[in-house]
């Protein structure tokens, strides 16, 4: 497993979205974070409360100057049902990130052990990215089970802007 050291260069991302468009983590321009939200796919019952949650947060996130993508390595259909059936319209959902983009991330990687899993996917992770490209703020989990809190990355961006604080982790 990798991992990136914060201050430094986060790993690429391009996956297709929800609607046809390609994202590249590269291309963003948002003036405070990029948030990207790892989760294991459509057969999770704790993803789909996660995103939830954080489709709740996105205005107040936005309007912190933080872009906002979910992304799993579940194949369009399955992206496509997760986005429609789980009502995150105005989330921007990627699909098909590779097993090897996965482990770039520092992503842990299961097997299906139930009917309705894929046959391999990614566990959950959240990055800050800052504008430069440079990671600020990882969390990665081995289950879908305690996650970051979301109510709190999202005060934790309003406390790094006051007081400039700067990424740690980095030694």
């Amino acid at each position: 497993m990798s991992m990136t050291k914060t201050r430094t260069p986060a790993p690429e991302l391009n996956v297709a979205t929800v609607g046809g468009e390609d994202w590249t983590l590269s291309d963003q321009t948002n003036d405070a974070f990029t948030l990207v939200v790892f989760y294991r796919g459509y057969h999770c019952p704790k993803c789909k409360l996660y995103l939830g949650h954080l489709k709740t947060l996105l205005g107040a996130l936005n309007g912190k100057g933080v872009g906002v993508i979910a992304v799993s390595g579940d194949p369009q259909d399955r992206a496509e049902t997760t986005h429609s059936e789980w009502d995150l319209a105005d989330l921007t959902v990627g699909y098909g990130q590779s097993e090897g983009s996965m482990r770039e991330w520092g992503l842990y990687v299961s097997n299906s052990i139930r009917e309705g899993e894929t046959d391999r996917f990614g566990e959950p992770g959240l990055f800050l990215i800052r504008p430069d490209g440079t990671l600020y703020y990882a969390a990665v989990n081995s289950n879908p089970f305690g996650r970051a809190n979301l109510d709190e990355i999202s005060a934790m961006i309003d406390f790094v802007a006051e007081k400039d604080y700067p990424a740690r982790g980095e030694a």
